[in-house]
């Protein structure tokens, strides 16, 4: 009797899309209103100043639609790179792309405080209904709220395409459960790698060492301590729930009531990251965010604090006290304290169908990488908002099809791929958009050609299209870091705005 062959096609994942708007010649809705009223004004000034002024009108008209329709492969057009260029120059020639704290520094207050968007973050520590500590970021320019959750990822490494596919469903359900979260904003999962000194396995060993076992086995054991922690590296996980500050009627919660609010909470967002393949994860105390934010902007201080830790000396830090003594922003790199590190931003996602191990690679440690972070930056859409987004992009996706009597190849795909979107959204889908940002650190500034053209191989890898942060390195560093913050909300021209031009 022939057994029967269980064997299934791997599992594939896609349809990640980017809502567009309707318009004229690649121009989104702003775009296409600003061309047809300035072909209106040209008219009408040919009507009343005659030809001439008519035709300055339309060579402006066209300078104007110039830097709307000229793009780059990441989707940039050269009025978003001008405005970059310019804000760059106002940032030097105010200084503020320098940073200089402690009792010697610029600050009035003589703190080494965190530098940029994070500066006027605040740090609280409550105690959920499980009785474990955790750490609550006020962020009061955006009226944000942060809590931070810890985990330990189990990896993909001898385990079942079953069960990595059940994670993945976990992953999605999880996520999907956040949209209906009342008051939450964003959501960020940040995946660090950094080398492993190797005093945990030093004190590891050394608390389980018989005194009484044979000479050959403690010298085994001994060896593998000190030879064993060359080379090696410490994954780590973290994840970031930023919830608004203003409470159902409207008013803004004091840290308070918000840590009173999420106590309650907590262990129900925990208990459903267990079956994602997160491992235990746990509500982070103050402490503990306090040595993985200052350990970011000083790689060195990394082994020292686990000096500490390995001879259970007590390790002390305030918020006021973490950031940087040092640093300095330039066009595409960042210099802070020990280290020097470079932002990347995705640009475009994975086109076409991928499996669940396309971010394997870059998010694995790197030899040439000494430290690196991989954030994944999510906002979960409320239903009612979800329904209205599908619904307008699938308009638009129809509208450009339909605008040309041969329209594109990827024209064709767009409108596809929005009606499978409305379709699975009205079925009971969530709605998230994401991003992400890659921050790689190095200790040695002459290893950081090595390091970028690693990231850019890893990027290729995983069929990301990446993208330096030019002229804002220090925003996207602390972007990368498991603050919370939600970068649309610090922008000064919004991003609904850049999107419909």
């Amino acid at each position: 009797m022939a057994a029967a062959d269980t064997r299934t096609a791997p599992r594939t994942y896609g349809n990640w899309r980017r809502p567009t708007t309707a318009g004229l010649m690649g121009l989104g809705s702003l775009g296409t209103a600003i061309l047809m009223g300035g072909l209106i004004f040209t008219v009408l000034l040919v009507m009343v100043s005659g030809l001439v002024a008519g035709i300055i009108s339309g060579l402006l008209l066209g300078g104007v639609l110039l830097v709307l329709l000229v793009k780059d492969r990441h989707d940039r057009s050269l009025l978003t790179r001008l405005g970059t260029r310019l804000g760059w120059a106002n940032t030097r020639s105010a200084g503020a792309h320098l940073y200089r704290s402690g009792p010697l520094g610029r600050t009035p207050w003589g703190t080494h405080q965190l530098p940029g968007l994070a500066a006027p973050s605040r740090l609280s520590e409550h105690t959920d209904s499980y009785g474990r500590r955790f750490a609550l970021i006020y962020v009061p320019f955006t009226g944000h709220y942060t809590i931070v959750l810890g985990s330990d990822p189990d990896g993909s490494a001898l385990v079942d395409s079953a069960q990595i596919d059940q994670w993945v469903a976990g992953w999605g359900q999880w996520l999907a459960n956040l949209s209906e979260e009342p008051g939450l904003e964003a959501a960020q999962v940040t995946v660090e790698t950094a080398p492993d000194s190797g005093s945990r396995l030093r004190r590891e060993i050394a608390a389980n060492t018989d005194p009484d076992a044979p000479e050959l086995a403690r010298a085994m054991l001994e060896e593998a301590a000190a030879t064993y922690p060359r080379g090696s590296s410490a994954v780590r996980a973290y994840i970031a729930l930023t919830f608004r500050a203003a409470g159902p009627d409207g008013k803004r919660r004091t840290p308070e009531e918000v840590g009173r609010d999420l106590a309650a909470r907590l262990p129900a967002l925990t208990a459903g990251l267990a079956g994602t393949g997160a491992g235990a994860a746990r509500p982070m105390p103050a402490q503990q965010l306090c040595e993985v934010v200052r350990t970011a902007y000083d790689p060195a201080a990394a082994q020292l604090i686990d000096q500490a830790h390995a001879t259970d000396e007590p390790v002390e830090m305030d918020w006021s006290d973490i950031g940087p003594a040092a640093a300095e922003a330039t066009w595409d790199t960042y210099r802070h304290d020990s280290g020097l590190s470079v932002s990347w931003e995705m640009t475009v996602a994975p086109r076409g169908t991928v499996h669940s191990s396309v971010l394997t690679r870059l998010l694995a440690p790197h030899r040439d990488i000494a430290r690196k972070r991989v954030a994944l930056l999510y906002r979960p859409l409320d239903p009612a908002r979800a329904a209205a987004i599908v619904e307008a992009d699938l308009r638009n996706a129809e509208f450009r099809t339909s605008s040309t009597a041969k329209p594109s190849a990827r024209d064709v795909v767009s409108m596809r791929q929005a009606k499978a979107t409305a379709s699975e959204e009205a079925t009971g889908a969530a709605l998230v958009n994401f991003g992400m940002v890659v921050t790689a650190t190095v200790t040695d500034p002459a290893r950081l050609p090595e390091a970028t053209a690693a990231v850019d191989n890893l990027a290729a890898s995983a069929r990301l299209r990446l993208r330096r942060v030019y002229g804002a390195q220090d925003a996207a560093f602390a972007a990368a870091l498991p603050l919370g913050l939600v970068l649309p909300r610090h922008l000064r021209v919004p991003a609904d705005i850049n999107q419909h031009l």
